[in-house]
C-alpha cells in the first residue's frame, strides 16, 4: 500500500512563514551578526596575520572578540524606543448628528426633567462651547430613548470596529500581528469585555496581551498609552493596538440634581484607536516617537478623589456627580503635575527662573506668586482634554497660553463635544489636518481625570504631516476652522 502523499503548503501559507522568518531575523539581528562573525573568526585564525603588525596572529583574535562582545552589548542595551505608527478617530454616521434644538427637545419630550432642570440644562448648552453638529447614539435619539444594554454594546462595537478598520487600512498591519491590547471605558464595563469583542472581532491571537481599563476617568486615553509604553519596553518588536471610548448609553442621568446633569449636557459618542510599536524597523514610517509619559494621582486627598463620583441621588437614579471643587482640583492637580513635568522638558533658561523663583519664595520668604514656566518653549502643539470650556478657560489662564494654542481644544470640543478619554486623539487631528504638524514638533497630550490624576504623554513628530494625504474626522470639513465661539 502506497503511504498517503502529504501536501504542498498553499502560498498563503508560504508568504506567511517567510513573513514570520522575517521578523525573525529583525528581531535577532545583532545576535546572527555575532554569532556570524565568531564563526568566522573561530574558523579562521591562520588567516589573521597581519603584515607590517606586531601583533601576534593568536591574540588578534581574542581582541576582535572583545570588540565583538563591547558592540553587541552597545547595540543590545540601547533602551526600546516606541514609536506612534498612525492612530483613527471615529466620525459617527450622519444619522447620528444632534444639535441643541434636538437636544433640548428630547429632554422635553421625555419627561423626566423638572422645569427647573430644563432652565439649567438650557443655560449649560449654552455655555458649553458645543456647536451645532456633535454625535449622540441613534438609541438616544428615540421617544423614549432606547437604554438596552444591546444597544450600548452597539455603541462601542460601532465606535471600535470603526476606528480599528480605519487605522489597519492605513498603517497596513495584519491584526494577527498585535501583540498588546489596551482597551479602555469608563462607566461601561459589560462580560465578556470590551478587549474580548475586539478579539473576537479581529482574531487576534490566543496569546494576546489584553488589558481593559474602567473607571479611570477621561485620562485614560493618555494612561492607556503609558501602560502600552511600559508593555513594549517589555517585550520588543512588538505591536500595541490602544483603544479609548467612552459609552453615552450607560453613562445618561436621568434625574434631577444639578451636579449630575453636566454630563449630559457636555459628553458626545466618539472614540480612537492607536498604534505604538517597538519595532525598530518602524522607525521610519511612524508619525511620532513617545519621549515621556507622566502620571499624577492625588487621589490621597479626600476633596480630589470626591470631586466626581458616580453615585446615587435622592431618587436612586445613578449619575456622575461633579462638585463645585472640581475646578480647584484640577488646578492644584496640575501645579503638582507640571513641577514633575518640567525639569523632563523645559530649556535650561526656565528651569533656573523657576528655582531662583522657588528659593525666593521658600528660602527669603519673599511674597511673590509663584512661576510658572513657559511650556511654548517646550513644545509646539498642546492636546488638553476637552473638559468643558470652562477647563479650558482655566488651562489657558494657568499655563499662560495665546488663542493659537488653545485652539486644537476648543474647535475639538465646538466640533465633537467631549469625547472623554479619546479627546486629546481628535485635537492631535486637528493640529494635522491644519498641517502644522512638521518634523522635529514636540506635542504635549494631557488629559484629567476622575480619582483624580493628571497624566501626559509627550511626542515628538518623526515626520512632516501631509493633510491632504492624511485621513482623519477633520478632512473634509477643516476648511471651515477655526470658528468664533460664543457664549
Amino acid at each position: 500500500m502506497a503511504p498517503p502523499s502529504i501536501p504542498s503548503p498553499s502560498p498563503s501559507s508560504r508568504f506567511k512563514y517567510v513573513k514570520h522568518a522575517y521578523y525573525f531575523i529583525l528581531s535577532n539581528k545583532m545576535n546572527i551578526l555575532f554569532a556570524s562573525c565568531v564563526a568566522f573568526l573561530a574558523g579562521a585564525p591562520a588567516c589573521l596575520h597581519v603584515p607590517h603588525s606586531n601583533l601576534p596572529p593568536l591574540l588578534l583574535l581574542p581582541s576582535c572578540l572583545a570588540l565583538l562582545f563591547l558592540a553587541r552589548y552597545f547595540f543590545m542595551n540601547r533602551p526600546t524606543q516606541v514609536y506612534l505608527v498612525d492612530f483613527a478617530c471615529f466620525k459617527p454616521a450622519l444619522t447620528c448628528l444632534c444639535n441643541k434644538e434636538m437636544l433640548l427637545d428630547r429632554a422635553e419630550r421625555v419627561g423626566f426633567l423638572s422645569e427647573e432642570s430644563l432652565k439649567l440644562v438650557r443655560k449649560i448648552v449654552d455655555r458649553s462651547g458645543l456647536g451645532p453638529n456633535t454625535y449622540v447614539p441613534e438609541a438616544l435619539l428615540e421617544v423614549p430613548p432606547n437604554l438596552a444594554l444591546v444597544e450600548a454594546r452597539k455603541e462601542t462595537e460601532t465606535v471600535f470596529f470603526g476606528a480599528v478598520d480605519e487605522l489597519l487600512e492605513k498603517t497596513g498591519v495584519d491584526a494577527r500581528d498585535i501583540d498588546i491590547l489596551v482597551v479602555n471605558c469608563s462607566l461601561f464595563n459589560p462580560t465578556p469585555s470590551l478587549a474580548d469583542m475586539v478579539v473576537n472581532r479581529y482574531k487576534l491571537r490566543g496569546n494576546v496581551l489584553c488589558y481593559n481599563l474602567s473607571g479611570m476617568g477621561c485620562s485614560a486615553g493618555v494612561l492607556a498609552a503609558d501602560l502600552a509604553n511600559h508593555l513594549l519596553k517589555a517585550h520588543p518588536n512588538s505591536y500595541a493596538l490602544v483603544l479609548s471610548t467612552e459609552n453615552g448609553i450607560s453613562s445618561m442621568y436621568w434625574g434631577n440634581n444639578p451636579s449630575m446633569l453636566l454630563v449630559n449636557c457636555l459628553f458626545r459618542m466618539g472614540g480612537s484607536a492607536a498604534l505604538l510599536s517597538s519595532h525598530p524597523s518602524d522607525a521610519r514610517r511612524s508619525k511620532y516617537r513617545l519621549v515621556h509619559t507622566l502620571r499624577t494621582h492625588v487621589g490621597a486627598d479626600d476633596n480630589s478623589y470626591n470631586c466626581v463620583m458616580q453615585q446615587e441621588d435622592d431618587e436612586n437614579k445613578v449619575g456622575v456627580a461633579l462638585s463645585k471643587e472640581l475646578m480647584n482640583v484640577a488646578r492644584d492637580a496640575l501645579k503638582v503635575h507640571i513641577t514633575a513635568l518640567g525639569p523632563l522638558v523645559l530649556p535650561i533658561s526656565e528651569k533656573l527662573k523657576f528655582l531662583v523663583n522657588l528659593i525666593q519664595r521658600k528660602v527669603l520668604k519673599s511674597k511673590i506668586e509663584g512661576y510658572m514656566p513657559d511650556f511654548r518653549l517646550a513644545f509646539e502643539h498642546f492636546c488638553i482634554h476637552t473638559g468643558g470650556r470652562a477647563v479650558l478657560d482655566r488651562m489657558q489662564k494657568s499655563l499662560n497660553l495665546d488663542d493659537w494654542y488653545m485652539e486644537p481644544s476648543r474647535m475639538a470640543l465646538y466640533r465633537f463635544g467631549n469625547t472623554s478619554s479619546s479627546s486629546v486623539w481628535y485635537e492631535l487631528a486637528y493640529c494635522e489636518a491644519k498641517g502644522r504638524v512638521k518634523k522635529g514638533d514636540r506635542v504635549w497630550q494631557m488629559a484629567f481625570g476622575s480619582g483624580f490624576k493628571c497624566n501626559t504623554a509627550v511626542w515628538v513628530a518623526l515626520k512632516t504631516i501631509d493633510p491632504a494625504s492624511n485621513k482623519s474626522p477633520w478632512r473634509d470639513e477643516i476648511h471651515h476652522f477655526p470658528v468664533k465661539v460664543t457664549s
